[in-house]
């Protein structure tokens, strides 16, 4: 790490030594461009709140701050402040792998330290750090003696607004993040309309709150997004919608086992309650203020995962082609209506080596295998799913060893696949010898997968139970030497700046829907959303890259809603250090030739020394370059939703005097989502720092380009 400079200054004025500290109810901190301020204060009756101005303007107007608990009075009011610390702070890190290579945190610090004035004198204190791309601010419960250990039902964090933003939201589902994100006045926002999606797996969702990170654009043009950073030891935060005030109270994901929300010893810090402020939409992915709330790496050396994108027997079962266990029973039909299929099993030994070979001569690095391993047909849509898997024992026309060995022949690296029925009890006693399994087969990675309702039940995927869950397959993980892609996960909130072995993660309603959804699948707009909003937290595991859009050969009553130029867009604009090429290799050829296009997937790169978002306007189209980190050669993706679209580029980003060979692929004149999806056309120029283009994106289309230096 190089820290450029870090100040430390203890606010406490000669007046508060002399012991004046019941004086001090009113206290600011500004941002280090001073754009964004944070006043906070105690009311008459001793409850503190705070307030938040952009450039003098209120943005989150008086937002009081509590907490409740089982068998103990509430921590609300009655309290004083004690005394103060600041800090400023501007340091730079080195990202290990990531969107860009090296991260600025650039910071005002306060923490308020707060006594009740009751015979208890318990204890809080409340730490702000003001960046100048946002705040954050959590809870710090200092080691007391008469406050050792708490049952936290509430935690009631308000967030005032000073208007009807329009709202880009998600219910505030206790298990699943895998809804269509919508839009709509605050005011309108209901959740509770969301309920008993007929796709989902698992979800509940007990009241009118919506799940983060939440996107809002003022009536002033001003960009919001509420989040949380280091999720530890907690539960997730939802936000319970007031619509009528347009406010909102954190509300956290409970467990019925408990009886409460969260659990905690003190000491204790809760995770970081996050605002980030933007001028430009753009501004909020370029941000890097949720890493930034995070510790540093505290696991070392990485250097066992590499940035790769990767091929994977995966794909066909979401269409109907196979299906994952050995009867040939359990494909998507099995998985969205419990009635078995006729398909034949997907993972085997041939049809494994089939991929490897497309892989090798293709470049690329990685072979994701689902299926392999016994117990697929009883994974889902029963009770009785304790330990159906066991992660080392293939399906007999499945030879571990021979693939294995042939993938190593052809430096293709194969990826692990646990999916653990959402049964993480009995996944946490199998993890040792599952991942001594990997490391002795030279497995340096795992997909991880919860799909169902938790066992045991009154657990949610998204309460303390889980979160401590998810935690610990990352610690067990780190010491194996092991990376981590979870699916069915909590929330991302910047904690591969802390484990980066935590490398990417699904948590979004992602490409699978497009093959079985019931409402048709993902809309145009969903992906030039999702890169405002849950692109914000961290990198996805989207799986993008399919080529045959409409799949009539296997189903024909879904369909991708995209072109196959915005499928190649996705390689730029959906940020992963792992990306599927998801379709099957046969769909990647054409007249017996690599299809034109594939060129485009095998030359992006995964791991970037640079990101900078060009243009986009959230729901509408999104332009994002990329320089990648060891060859420097730029790649732009551009994506629209339903709308046709002109996108004007410029490459002022281009190093001075230096010439480009540019190649682009994008939408032909009659390219359609729906329609045409397929069309799509290549051309080659020359660009320099002062070149423009202007590209025409079709309805539900996009564009890639590749930029190398002549």
């Amino acid at each position: 790490m190089k820290k450029q400079q870090i100040f430390i200054l203890i606010l406490i004025t000669s007046i508060l030594l002399t012991g004046c500290q019941k004086n001090i109810t009113n206290l600011k901190l500004n941002s280090p461009d001073e754009n964004i301020s944070v006043d906070f204060a105690l009311s008459s009756k001793g409850q503190p709140f705070y307030v938040v101005h952009y450039k003098d303007k209120k943005i989150i107007d008086t937002s009081y701050m509590s907490f409740d608990f089982k068998d103990l009075a509430s921590l609300k009011d009655n309290f004083k402040i004690i005394n103060t610390a600041t800090a400023a702070v501007d340091e730079t890190w080195a990202m290990p792998w990531g969107e860009q290579e090296q991260v600025r945190d650039h910071y005002n610090a306060l923490i308020i330290n707060l006594e009740e004035q009751s015979d208890l004198k318990r204890k809080l204190s409340i730490h702000f750090k003001v960046f100048n791309d946002g705040i954050g601010f959590r809870y710090e419960f200092p080691e007391q003696s008469n406050l050792e250990e708490i049952l936290i039902t509430a935690e009631n964090t308000e967030f005032n607004l000073t208007g009807d933003h329009t709202v880009w939201w998600l219910p505030g589902d206790w298990d699943n993040y895998e809804h269509l994100y919508n839009e709509s006045y605050f005011s309108k926002i209901d959740a509770l309309s969301k309920r008993d999606n007929p796709d989902l797996a698992a979800t509940y969702i007990p009241e009118n709150a919506i799940n983060t990170p939440v996107t809002m654009k003022t009536a002033d043009g001003l960009y919001l997004s509420f989040h949380e950073a280091d999720l530890t030891n907690y539960s997730d935060m939802t936000l319970k919608i007031d619509p009528e005030n347009l406010g909102m109270t954190s509300e956290l994901v409970g467990s019925e086992i408990l009886g409460g929300k969260a659990e905690v010893k003190l000491p204790f810090n809760t995770p970081w309650r996050s605002i980030q402020i933007a001028e430009k939409p753009g501004a909020l992915i370029e941000s890097k203020m949720i890493l930034n709330l995070n510790d540093p790496n505290i696991i070392g050396d990485v250097s066992y995962f590499t940035p790769m994108k990767y091929v994977g027997i995966w794909w066909e079962m979401h269409i109907g082609k196979s299906t994952w266990d050995l009867e040939g029973s359990q494909d998507m039909n099995t998985y969205t209506t419990g009635k078995k299929g006729s398909s034949k099993h997907g993972a085997t030994t041939e049809n494994a080596k089939k991929y490897i070979d497309f892989a090798s001569e293709n470049g690329i690095k990685g072979l994701l295998v689902e299926g392999w391993n016994t117990g697929w047909d009883k994974w889902i849509n029963t009770d009785d799913r304790e330990g159906v898997f066991d992660f080392m024992t293939p399906y007999p026309d499945y030879n571990f060893d021979e693939v294995m060995a042939y993938a190593s022949e052809k430096n293709v690296e194969v990826i692990m696949h646990h999916e653990t029925s959402a049964a993480p009890r009995t996944y946490e006693k199998q993890m040792n010898e599952a991942y001594d399994f990997m490391k002795a087969n030279n497995m340096n990675s795992v997909k991880t997968g919860y799909v169902g309702k938790i066992i045991p039940k009154g657990e949610y995927h998204h309460g303390q139970w889980m979160v401590n869950h998810y935690h610990h397959v990352l610690e067990e993980a780190a010491k194996k030497e092991i990376a981590i892609n979870a699916h069915e996960p909590i929330k991302d909130t910047g904690k591969r700046r802390t484990y980066p072995n935590a490398i990417s993660r699904e948590g979004l309603r992602g490409q699978e829907f497009n093959a079985w959804a019931s409402d048709g699948g993902n809309p145009p707009n969903h992906l030039p959303t999702i890169a405002f909003t849950r692109m914000l937290a961290g990198p996805i595991d989207f799986t993008p890259g399919i080529f045959n859009i409409k799949f009539n050969e296997y189903k024909t009553e879904n369909e991708l809603n995209t072109t196959l130029a915005h499928q190649l867009a996705l390689y730029v604009v959906i940020y992963s250090p792992i990306q599927m090429v998801a379709d099957l290799p046969e769909h990647y050829m054409e007249n017996g030739q690599i299809h034109p296009a594939f060129q485009f997937i095998s030359d992006v790169g995964v791991d970037w020394q640079k990101t900078k978002v060009l243009d986009g306007e959230v729901g509408d189209f999104v332009i994002i370059a990329r320089q990648e980190k060891t060859s420097g050669n730029w790649f732009l993706g551009g994506i629209t939703n339903e709308d046709t679209r002109t996108a004007n580029l410029s490459f002022d980003f281009l190093e001075p005097n230096e010439a480009y060979k540019a190649v682009i692929y994008k939408d032909a004149p009659d390219a359609h989502w729906d329609t045409n999806p397929e069309a799509y056309e290549i051309d080659e120029l020359e660009l320099n720092t002062t070149s423009t283009l202007t590209i025409q994106l079709a309805p539900g289309g996009g564009f890639a380009i590749s930029i190398m230096k002549k």
